[in-house]
């Protein structure tokens, strides 16, 4: 069972990417929205945590970029009808933090905005996440090891516009998560600035 993977990014898609380890073996990785938004440009380092899905037809590979993401993943596909697909669905849209708030509004409107999920099928997955609570709950109080989850769209504001500044993924991405653990309600724009500030005391 493959649980986490470390190579270069190879090839990517608005679903997925393929990722070469250092053996020379290329996997391909189904990711959500918001990981595709931040990957680096080909030929960068990436690491992400695996969930498996072997069947007899298929053996699916879904990566996450930090631990937290996973274990809600898995979380999600333990409620009875709900597959890999929908799961990760769920994950482009909700954080762990979003879904924890879902779950005790019984916010079913909200969670049917997702493709494929109805308000029926939303019902029954707020219900039965309510038993398994803790695994969300978890995932929310470690949000620091996942600092995207904090704000998912300042992040990616954030990342946006440090390109614009003409610095890569690569050379900004852990400046803003770090600058994210610090302070999870700042905005892009400050984030931007921080971030700014802390590239010119680097050089």
């Amino acid at each position: 069972m493959i649980a986490y993977i470390h190579g270069k990014l190879l090839e990517a898609t608005d679903k997925s990417c393929i990722i070469l380890t250092p053996g020379g073996v290329g996997y391909e990785l189904f990711l959500t929205i918001s990981a595709i938004s931040t990957l680096p440009e080909s030929g960068s380092d990436v690491t992400f945590y695996v969930h498996s899905v072997i069947r007899e037809d298929a053996f699916d590979l879904y990566g996450f970029p930090c631990f937290d993401d996973r274990e809600v993943f898995r979380t999600l596909i333990s409620v009875d009808r709900l597959g890999p697909k929908k799961a990760l669905a769920i994950l482009s849209q909700f954080g762990p933090k979003d879904l924890q708030d879902l779950v005790f509004r019984e916010d079913t409107k909200t969670l049917s905005i997702v493709p494929g999920i109805g308000p029926k099928s939303a019902r029954q997955i707020l219900w039965s996440l309510k038993d398994k609570m803790e695994n969300l709950k978890s995932a929310t109080v470690r949000s620091g090891a996942c600092p995207v989850e904090g704000d998912r769209s300042e992040f990616l504001d954030a990342l946006s516009g440090l390109r614009n500044f003409g610095y890569g993924d690569d050379e900004v991405r852990d400046i803003l998560k770090d600058i994210f653990e610090e302070e999870p309600d700042l905005d892009a724009g400050g984030a931007i600035r921080l971030a700014l500030k802390k590239i010119s005391q680097n050089k």
